[in-house]
């Protein structure tokens, strides 16, 4: 970074449908040349009644000039809104570029951020456009998301501008507004209908088994251990699967869509996606944080150590601290229905690693391991291991009959069979 680039942040209040303006983020140099964030709160929004802080950890709503050097200078409850793999590549095609700076992909996101923040370069937020596609052009949103996958060939425009060539172009204009802001590397688009607003997650020909209906299925099962989800359901277009998960950050009213503010489980660990950042990626310490900051923290932690014990159970390993949130649909903050559940039906089976260090021997997806921290989650030893067999039970006589529900096939069910309650699950950890 070359200069100092600056935004305002706007953040739509409980209960409101509008943006305000609420403060304004800097990035800049540091004395070594290292990319140095700032934000501060205006004071007529703090002087708002219905003002609320961006986060419960790094931004509490003060008068003060909040500064950060970690993570390239972005907050984490701003870097939560901005794109991540999917929706930076679609970005960058739309842009006709592949070398974006951060500050770039923060201020081209378009209006479907997760959360309840919105960036810009004037004082005055910008009136929310209800710009989102309608559920019945799924299937022109698949061929598009398909398009962005292959890599369709662009042709040189003039003065050399890159052109996008025909019907590519054009579906890569429609993708870009409904879909770009939501994390994930799997292609996606956000839809609505009457009810209001869904993630549509599109399936490739090349899956191993039918993604968006096994997903589906996970979260069915997960809602049969007594788990928290995030609504779903599954539409068919073209002869193509696509799975609807709602989105829980997002209320429709007749004014409007109401956005709830949410951060990750990466912001509240403070923590950043390189490998020197991964030692922090835990449960053990997100449970702390979680009884810091949710206004229900037994409800909640019981809930979260559930979840942990639901991923190694159902071998879901990349329960990394993206797929964690909390959301704050008024004043307080709740952890977030489940999202992103998937097996993983890996060859080992006498060890497997959750994302995040689950207990006293580190990642490992097993009894013994998962038990060991349960008093951070505010558990005693019988109700924790109560929840475990539960879970165990639920997930041994009820996977199949889930998938199948979902309308997964039986070559769906083989290729995954092998993720669920796998055997090391009850090795003895040795004392180790």
């Amino acid at each position: 970074m070359t200069s100092e680039r600056e935004c305002f942040v706007y953040i739509v209040p409980p209960g409101a449908t509008e943006f305000v303006t609420g403060g304004r983020f800097r990035l800049s140099s540091g004395p070594a040349g290292d990319p140095v964030g700032a934000f501060v709160y205006g004071r007529r929004y703090r002087e708002r009644a219905d003002a609320v802080a961006l986060d419960p950890v790094e931004l509490r709503l003060s008068s003060r000039v909040c500064e950060t050097a970690r993570l390239e200078g972005f907050f984490g409850a701003i870097r939560d809104a901005m794109p991540d793999s999917w929706g930076r590549r679609v970005i960058e095609r739309h842009a006709g570029a592949t070398r974006l700076e951060e500050f770039d992909y923060l201020l081209r996101g378009p209006d479907d951020r997760a959360g309840a923040l919105g960036f810009g370069l004037t004082v005055e937020p910008p009136a929310s456009t209800p710009g989102f596609a309608d559920t019945v052009e799924l299937a022109r949103l698949q061929s598009a998301a398909d398009a962005v996958v292959a890599g369709e060939p662009e042709r040189a425009g003039p003065a050399g501008e890159p052109e996008r060539a025909g019907p590519a172009g054009a579906q890569v204009e429609e993708l870009l507004w409904p879909g770009t802001s939501l994390g994930g590397a799997r292609p996606k688009a956000v839809v609505q209908d009457a009810d209001g607003l869904w993630i549509a997650k599109f399936g490739s020909r090349n899956d191993r088994w039918n993604h968006p209906r096994v997903e589906h299925g996970m979260l069915a099962l997960a809602r049969n251990c007594g788990l928290r989800v995030a609504e779903s359901c599954i539409v068919t277009v073209a002869d193509r699967d696509v799975l609807l998960v709602r989105r829980f950050d997002r209320e429709r009213t007749d004014a409007g869509y109401r956005r709830h503010r949410m951060v990750s489980a990466l912001t509240l660990l403070r923590a950043g996606d390189s490998p020197v950042d991964r030692a922090n990626w835990s449960y053990l310490l997100l449970a702390d944080e979680v009884r810091r900051a949710s206004a229900d923290p037994r409800a909640d932690l019981r809930e979260l150590f559930g979840r942990m014990c639901f991923n190694a159970t159902v071998s879901n390993l990349d329960d990394h601290p993206r797929n964690h949130a909390i959301v704050a649909p008024d004043r307080t903050w709740r952890l977030s229905p489940a999202f992103d559940l998937t097996p993983s039906p890996v060859v080992a089976q006498d060890h497997r690693d959750l994302a995040m260090t689950c207990g006293r021997f580190g990642r490992y997806a097993n009894r013994a391991n998962l038990l060991s921290g349960c008093g951070r989650f505010l558990l005693r030893n019988d109700e924790a291991a109560a929840l475990f067999e539960r879970t165990i039970d639920t997930v041994r006589e009820q996977w199949r009959p889930a998938m199948q529900r979902a309308g997964a096939s039986e070559m769906d069910c083989d290729a995954i069979r092998s993720a669920f309650v796998y055997p090391g699950l009850f090795h003895d950890t040795g004392g180790r």
